[in-house]
């Protein structure tokens, strides 16, 4: 899969942009400020229906416009496509392929997948386990549509049954049949999303090592682990044992919505221990590893978004990532910096993998 040609308009700082690209490492250069990282995010949207940095539809539009509207042309094995996103200040987005609308976006998720680097990755390692969860939920829902189905209806009956949890304690009622009800739904789900989760952390878990060989020149063992309350029991067992806590807590506190990872730099823990660009390391690895299963699984290779490709990373590392993704293991891949000096020395002889796009 590859995207030859998008066009912005009214997006973020580009009030009218259209770009063309090559097949393989396509390079937007220029000072800070000026839209790099936008373009990327156009990128991501097209993908996934929704910015990697501002969750916010509304705020990614133009100063004073009405709108914003993003193209974006791909090509897959199956034929091209001709995706446009459009939304309108205070009305749904939209979005079309082929000229058809799409009447659900989550169904999109997935046939035109993408991964990113970006410097805000930190909170990976340094954040809550919520941004944890997200990478595994980013991943799997790449892969599985009907894992994005259960996460939401996961969430919305969460959302119900804390909602009922919260009442209770209102009227000083508590209601067991009401909850047994949300507890039906809950369990089968996350259940399905816990055996999910897990077989893709074991999967990720070898790509991950692999890359972090590669980009780290076999200076350090990494290592990761996934936790899960449904590691040692039931679902349904949980939910019973909880219950008088959920009560007085006025949430639900057992459930896949509490599942972490731990992330190790040989037997101590990589978010106390680890450098920064031991952390960048483990970070970009980890993308990786998510592109390279998600590869696999739809056999034919995502795109690759790498914004500020050499923050945080030593001259040997950030030459070893540059010859890592101008390999033969990536595919069409859009990065930014603010020179271009270093991937043209680190690629000389190679300029036909590479095409520089100032902005």
């Amino acid at each position: 899969m590859f995207l030859s040609k998008i066009t912005l308009l009214n997006f973020k700082n580009h009030e009218s942009l259209s770009l063309s690209f090559s097949k393989k490492i396509n390079c937007f250069i220029g000072k800070n400020g000026v839209g790099k990282t936008n373009i990327v995010d156009a990128v991501y949207y097209l993908c996934l229906t929704k910015s990697y940095f501002n969750s916010v539809d509304q705020q990614n539009i133009l100063f004073t416009k009405d709108f914003f509207r993003l193209e974006g042309r791909f090509q897959k094995q199956d034929g091209a496509f001709e995706i446009v996103y459009k939304l309108p200040t205070n009305k749904r987005k939209e979005l079309l392929i082929n000229d058809v609308a799409v009447p659900k976006l989550s169904d999109h998720i997935g046939n035109f997948p993408c991964i990113i680097v970006s410097p805000d990755d930190s909170q990976l390692i340094l954040g809550s386990s919520e941004e944890r969860r997200k990478f595994l939920d980013g991943t799997i829902s790449q892969i599985n549509h009907e894992y994005l189905e259960w996460l939401i209806t996961y969430n919305k009956v969460l959302a119900q049954r804390n909602a009922a949890l919260k009442r209770f304690a209102e009227t000083r009622y508590t209601d067991k049949h009401l909850l047994e009800s949300y507890d039906k739904q809950l369990i089968p789900l996350g259940t399905k999303i816990y055996e999910a989760r897990k077989v893709v952390m074991q999967k990720l878990q070898p790509i991950f090592q692999k890359f972090y060989k590669q980009i780290s020149l076999e200076r350090e063992l990494v290592n990761f682990a996934y936790y899960s309350q449904l590691n040692e029991k039931t679902f349904d067992e949980l939910l019973e044992g909880s219950l008088n806590r959920d009560v007085m807590l006025q949430r639900t506190d057992v459930g896949i919505h509490k599942d972490d990872m731990e992330f190790f730099l040989g037997a101590n823990k990589m978010k106390k221990f680890g450098s920064q660009g031991q952390q960048k390391s483990f970070i970009i690895s980890m993308k990786f590893a998510q592109y390279d299963l998600i590869a696999q699984s739809k056999q034919f290779k995502p795109l690759l978004l790498i914004d500020d490709i050499f923050d945080k990373l030593d001259n040997d590392r950030s030459q070893k990532l540059i010859e890592l993704i101008a390999g033969s293991e990536f595919g069409q891949i859009f990065l930014t910096d603010t020179y271009d000096a270093h991937i043209r020395e680190t690629l000389k002889g190679r300029e036909d993998l590479f095409e520089v796009i100032g902005v």
